[in-house]
């Protein structure tokens, strides 16, 4: 399994390879780089006044609470993509009373690795995997101007240069990106984007923004009633704690309420399908992808197009 996930896209039956990407099931990172927080950064600024006391009061208490629960992921950016995942979620901020133009990531707090080394890493993963495509969405840009949008931007397009599929690409098919060579759809979430074509608007996100499986499933079905977007979108899987409960309960994690509700959202992704039906699902997001097989159990889902197609094919026949 681990070498068909590295190279997933690829492995892929034929027939599949001409379905748009925005009805295919893929794997998804949610706050993909929280695995390397910086327990001694600042806050971000968007943090509370009243977080912002505490931490400044109770230091040692805070920032281990902080550390526990802002972390969504243990895998390094490149181990993510050799186990499936297509997706990331990336929060781009710039520090503050940084002098700098180093930009990083954030989830409450900032990371050590800058956004610029990552992204290098990116890159020379898709070179050494031609054949696979992700979606790389920016969003949050706390602490950046137009001037370091645009710098960002530029910075952006000289990476990845023509790995970039532009926003109005008409065919997106993994036969056709392959034959395009392109490799990267860049979402990134600030109307600068009118400006470049080379960018993708905001992608949604199915975010349930509670702390049981059942509530987020409940979420998701309620979603998939109203039905599906019809570009990319994402069912988030992952939980989230209120400050209230993470208080009460100090000596749990966000690891350990992902996992102890993992059966329960295991046996609901098991259940779904990809497509174009209105109940259909694209990418499927979670956190601490790489101890949970949540990058194998997506990937299946696309065989169940394979099947459906089969059916038609033999029905056409009769």
């Amino acid at each position: 399994m681990e070498l068909s996930c590295r190279d997933w896209m690829s492995a892929l039956p034929e027939e599949l390879w001409d379905i748009p990407l925005t009805q295919l099931a893929i794997p998804g990172s949610h706050d993909a780089m929280s695995y390397c927080l910086d327990i001694n950064s600042p806050l971000v600024r968007s943090e509370s006044d009243l977080l912002r006391l505490l931490d400044v009061l109770f230091y040692c208490f805070t920032r281990p609470l902080i550390f526990k629960w802002a972390t969504t992921q243990d895998k390094t950016i490149e181990e993510q993509l050799s186990m499936g995942i297509r997706y990331f979620d990336l929060r781009v901020a710039h520090k503050p009373n940084d002098s700098s133009s180093d930009l990083y990531f954030t989830h409450v707090i900032y990371t050590h690795l800058t956004v610029l080394e990552t992204l290098v890493s990116v890159v020379s993963w898709l070179c050494s995997h031609p054949k696979e495509i992700v979606i790389l969405a920016c969003s949050h840009f706390e602490g950046i101007d137009d001037r370091y949008h645009e710098a960002f931007i530029c910075c952006l397009k000289k990476l990845f240069g023509p790995k970039l599929c532009p926003w109005k690409e008409p065919n997106l098919s993994l036969r056709s990106l392959w034959a395009s060579g392109y490799q990267v759809i860049l979402s990134y979430d600030s109307q600068i984007t009118a400006r470049h074509p080379e960018l993708w608007p905001a992608i949604p996100y199915w975010w349930a923004n509670k702390c049981t499986a059942q509530d987020v499933i409940s979420f998701l079905d309620w979603q998939k009633d109203m039905g599906r977007p019809e570009g990319f979108f994402i069912a988030g899987l992952n939980l989230t704690a209120e400050r209230s409960y993470i208080t009460k309960n100090p000596k749990e994690s966000l690891r350990m309420l992902t996992y102890s509700n993992w059966e329960c959202l295991r046996k609901w992704v098991e259940q779904q399908t990809p497509g174009s039906d209105p109940k259909s699902l694209n990418i499927i997001a979670g956190d601490f992808v790489g101890p949970l097989p949540l990058c194998s159990l997506v990937i299946k889902l696309n065989h169940k197009l394979r099947s459906r197609s089969f059916s038609q094919m033999k029905k056409m026949s009769l």
